[in-house]
């Protein structure tokens, strides 16, 4: 079967919406699937066409950026194209151009499934209140031209603003999850090479630098931290200059330049690297103020490898240990028991539980199931001629 598989934002970006979408695409390809991913060349340095892990990847040129959002002038000449050429189209909301591929689909009878990834909550400004409007239009439209829509959870699927009109077509299916075992000398390795042992607790932090990520709640914490563990430091994964976050880095510099001795940012990482990062900190913690936060694949990750799940005012997996922290309450975060390097591994748990019912769910890449199963064999074979 051909597959497109539709969003703005692909490798090399990193985001939670990228990372589970080139595990789709992945996943579709190594079951023997043609799949091709239409995105957004959102660098003019990257390549306009390239094969990626046996995805081949199609960008289309960029004009200009309104907020997060891409304004690409050819993706309707791009899209018409590529829906043609495919049996069944993957689309990835929100996106803004959403409402185009949607109706192509639907024109040349092509199934179409929709994979809803977050609510859109932009910081006020008349520019975000008109890129809102304009996505949710865009989201409802391309919802209504769906055959099938994909939610990670039931609860998200239930409570989502935009989800909840559109039960009868969702069907929940746990996002993908991929954190293999770390070697032991690669641990070693790891340790030695950022200054690890002897120091602690180390806290892992893992997430992209960006408004909603809350990383300035961690560093406002660190005095009370460091009181109680004075060689306390926080080892930061992942990429530093997200796109349309130049102001919030402006505003973290300071916090940075206070904490430059205890805080170390060691770039973007693979899933065999993120295996030894969680490996070799001692807690984890997503500061995220982000009310929309859907599923945080991160925190998975971390609990696979054993962590307690430290969360301020999250929507998602909050510690039972720990608890949740209210919204932008700093200093609360020097209480949670966990910088005491506790375990889930050690004392099994209903968080634990629960992580190893998804994690026998995404053994198999079961995310690939509602695109396969939106096209009978026999309408593919007969679309494909």
């Amino acid at each position: 079967m051909k597959v497109l598989v539709a969003l703005t934002y692909y490798r090399p970006h990193v985001s939670g919406l990228t990372i589970y979408v080139e595990r789709l695409a992945r996943a579709l390809a190594e079951r023997g699937h043609q799949v091709t991913v239409l995105t957004a060349q959102y660098d003019r340095a990257l390549p306009r066409r390239e094969n990626l892990h046996g995805v081949e990847v199609v960008r289309v040129p960029v004009l200009l950026r309104v907020s997060k959002g891409v304004i690409m002038p050819t993706i309707g000449w791009h899209a018409t194209q590529q829906v043609l050429k495919h049996d069944v189209v993957s689309l990835h909301l929100p996106q803004l151009d959403a409402t185009g591929i949607a109706l192509r689909g639907r024109l040349f009878r092509r199934p179409v499934v929709v994979t809803y990834h977050s609510d859109l909550i932009l910081p006020f400004t008349p520019l975000n209140w008109l890129a809102n409007r304009v996505s949710d239009l865009g989201n409802h439209a391309a919802a209504r031209l769906a055959d099938a829509l994909s939610a990670y959870t039931d609860d998200f699927a239930q409570h989502s603003p935009f989800l909840s009109q559109y039960l009868p077509k969702v069907h929940v299916i746990p996002p993908p999850v991929e954190m293999p075992e770390p070697a032991r000398e690669d641990e070693e390795a790891f340790r030695a090479r950022y200054h690890l042992e002897g120091v602690g607790p180390v806290i892992g932090l893992a997430v992209r630098i960006a408004a909603e990520k809350g990383v300035e709640y961690l560093l406002e914490a660190m005095p009370p931290i460091l009181e109680r563990y004075p060689g306390a430091r926080i080892l930061h994964a992942g990429p530093r200059e997200a796109i349309g976050e130049a102001a919030y880095f402006r505003k973290l510099a300071p916090l940075l330049e206070q904490h430059r001795e205890r805080y170390r940012h060691i770039g973007t990482l693979n899933p065999a690297e993120m295996a030894v990062f969680f490996r070799c900190c001692d807690v984890h913690v997503l500061p995220s103020i982000n009310n929309t936060e859907t599923f945080g694949l991160v925190q998975i990750e971390a609990a696979i490898r054993g962590y307690v799940l430290p969360a301020l005012n999250a929507t998602v997996a909050p510690s039972t240990r720990g608890g949740r922290v209210r919204l932008g309450d700093v200093l609360r975060v020097s209480d949670l028991p966990v910088l005491e390097g506790v375990r889930y591994v050690e004392e099994p748990d209903e968080v634990l539980a629960t992580v190893s019912v998804i994690v026998e769910k995404v053994e198999e890449p079961v995310v690939a199931l509602p695109v396969e199963g939106e096209v009978p064999p026999e309408e593919a074979a007969a679309a494909s001629e």
